[in-house]
């Protein structure tokens, strides 16, 4: 049977490898098939493609955008992609540029709250690219400068909805995501449903939305979930119609407890997404 990881982040958004090293690590982990999924980013694709090609293992584009349902931020990755479709494109360009005039107001709180040289210490971790800036980056800068000692602390203390360095984003909504995916020949995925901190009556509130705007499946095992959850998922995606996926959520060697292409198994009763790309 194949090994397949369809969500890890390189570089590109708030990931700490190239996608060249992804894949690397793909390959020593047995992974046959990957799919890159950066945030709000298809521009590590072509890179990730030649060396998957070179590696001969399959790359499904990805890619995992950030949007809105009922006021609750929500992730929602398309598969199998053609990064080139204008409306893509330009929908991920608007995600963008929010995000860098975002990371642009982050800096000034943080600034003010004492955090010295922040803007250009978080753009270094960015690539020197501000469109790539997220609350990741600015999570590892204030470890790296002794604010914090851990990541989840950064959240905790500055970053986190209602923090001092806290500022809202006007990422798109959640039918739009979905139409920038299916226009691009994609198919739409609700990550990690289990991380939105919803109840089970909105959780299945929100999964009833998003299939009858076009999302087709969600995540049932992804990278350290407990077995419990992954079984209530599970049995969410048939009684809601989606197909399941599956991923490490990789981000890199600053996140040493996630590891590539190491998840539980989806259930049995799963359908998975993979039988739509053969």
């Amino acid at each position: 049977m194949p090994s397949i990881d369809l969500h890890c982040h390189s570089l590109y958004s708030d990931g700490s490898q190239t996608p060249q090293q992804l894949v690397d690590q793909a390959v020593a982990a047995g992974v046959t098939v990957l799919a890159l999924t950066d945030h709000d980013s298809t521009q590590g694709l072509a890179e990730a493609h030649s060396a998957a090609v070179a590696a001969g293992i399959r790359l499904i584009n990805g890619v995992e955008i950030s949007a809105t349902w009922n006021n609750q931020l929500i992730h929602i990755i398309g598969l199998n992609i053609d990064p080139e479709t204008p409306i893509l494109k330009e929908g991920l360009v608007e995600q963008a540029q929010a995000r860098a005039k975002r990371g642009r107001l982050i800096a000034d709180k943080l600034e003010y709250l004492g955090v010295k040289d922040c803007w250009q210490g978080v753009l270094a971790l960015a690539g020197n690219d501000e469109n790539r800036v997220g609350r990741a980056h600015f999570a590892q800068y204030l470890v790296n400068v002794g604010r914090v000692r851990q990541l989840q602390q950064a959240f905790d203390r500055y970053l986190g909805n209602g923090k001092p360095a806290s500022v809202p984003m006007p990422w798109t909504d959640m039918a739009t995501a979905i139409a920038w995916i299916k226009t691009a020949g994609g198919v739409a995925v609700l990550a990690h449903p289990a991380r939105y901190g919803l109840s089970q009556t909105k959780l299945r509130a929100l999964l009833v939305d998003f299939q009858q705007t076009g999302g087709m499946a969600m995540e049932v095992s992804t990278a350290n979930e407990k077995s419990n959850i992954i079984n209530n998922l599970a049995v969410l995606s048939r009684r809601f119609n989606l197909y399941a996926s599956q991923g490490s959520d990789y981000h890199g060697i600053n996140m040493p407890w996630l590891k590539i292409g190491k998840f539980a198994e989806l259930p049995a009763e799963c359908l998975p997404v993979w039988d739509l790309f053969r």
